[in-house]
């Protein structure tokens, strides 16, 4: 017993000096490849088996045909092991490059492609995570270019609305200081009604930066969405009556929500007038309210005809109108981008889906807590 342990002491000593030696070899080429860090790690193992054998035959446990045998054994392990660590690493390093060549092409701008062939469990969850990465760079690449674009859209348009009132205006106060304007009254009324119009466009402006800047306080009570919708088809009641269409809301729930009432009203007001401006003369436009399993819903159906599937993706956008058929005579295209940004602030989800006749806007709010 005693014999055992003194070979296992003298083994032990010997392979902790090549193990020791081996680490302070690791750690001097820590900056180069796999290859040769899986290189260094066979031969320390090799050669700590080695050093624990000379250990032990020096302390005259093995004679020396002994050690011959086991010295070759070792050599021979030594070949193998050095063969199959730097098969190992050339193919760990070749599979390594493939997958950084795929990262620099998304990298670039393009979409990430898994290189092909197996590769070790590591490789393969950092090549699944590269393809997640570029999944989600992709979306908000393509977020980024809607976003642009509407941007663009609102320019054009805020562009175009802008300069149509000011010449008017500019051209009328000429007339007036000219003293050629025949009805000074007329005159005065409708560069009255510009003023509103553009002082309307700032307002919804200043209201659209706002939500987008995540700066909308909101000063939340409970309430009946029947208050709600009774209060905003007497406001949308004038217009309606103007352009001859109905107003119905015989479809209400006096479901309880909490909502800032000031800022719900617009989103009312807001869907109602878009309604009333698209649903043609003796149409009608329908509100209605219901509980349902995400919360409570909010829906004004008209009558406009419908609206392209293609276009039912960007209806919330800023600054889109759709065509010409469907632009209002007055605005800038961002009643509907105010409401989806005042329904999301409010934690809840705006859409619009296509049913007989027009289209039906969605809001869904959060049902209040009993």
């Amino acid at each position: 017993m005693r014999d055992t342990l003194l070979i296992a002491l003298f083994a032990f000593l010997g392979a902790a000096a090549a193990g020791v030696l081996g680490a302070c070899v690791l750690l001097l080429i820590r900056r180069w490849t796999l290859t040769a860090h899986l290189a260094v790690v066979a031969a320390v193992a090799v050669t700590a088996m080695l050093a624990g054998t000379l250990a032990v035959a020096q302390a005259m446990f093995l004679s020396a045909h002994d050690l011959t045998v086991v010295t070759t054994v070792v050599a021979m392990a030594a070949v193998v092991s050095m063969a199959t660590a730097l098969l190992l690493g050339r193919w760990v390093v070749a599979r390594s490059r493939d997958l950084a060549l795929a990262a620099r092409s998304f990298g670039d701008g393009g979409d990430f492609a898994a290189p092909e062939g197996p590769a070790t469990a590591e490789l393969a969850a950092v090549s699944r995570e590269l393809q997640a990465t570029s999944d989600r760079l992709a979306e908000s690449r393509d977020r980024e270019r809607a976003l642009e674009a509407s941007r663009r859209e609102l320019v054009a348009w805020i562009s175009h609305d802008l300069r149509t009132p000011l010449a008017g205006l500019r051209a009328m106060a000429e007339a007036l200081e000219d003293g050629v304007a025949a009805d000074p009254d007329r005159y005065l009324g409708q560069i009255r009604t510009e003023v509103e119009r553009l002082n309307d466009m700032v307002g919804d402006l200043f209201e659209l930066s706002r939500i987008h800047a995540g700066a909308l306080p909101l000063s939340l009570s409970r309430m009946s969405l029947y208050d709600l919708v009774g209060d905003a088809l007497a406001g949308a009641d004038p217009l309606a009556r103007e352009h001859g269409v109905r107003l119905v809301g015989d479809r209400v729930e006096p479901v309880p929500v909490e909502v800032d009432g000031r800022e719900m009203s617009r989103v009312l007001g807001n869907l109602l007038v878009n309604a009333i401006r698209r649903t043609p003369a003796d149409g009608t436009v329908a509100v209605a309210a219901e509980r349902s399993a995400e919360g409570v819903v909010l829906s004004v159906t008209d009558g406009c005809g419908g609206i392209p599937e293609e276009d039912l993706a960007r209806v919330f956008d800023t600054g889109w109108r759709g065509t010409h058929a469907r632009t209002p005579p007055a605005g800038a295209g961002l009643g509907l981008a105010i409401v989806r940004g005042l329904v999301e602030a409010h934690r809840g989800t705006a859409a619009v889906r296509n049913v007989t006749g027009g289209c039906r806007f969605e809001v869904t709010l959060p049902a209040a807590e009993a």
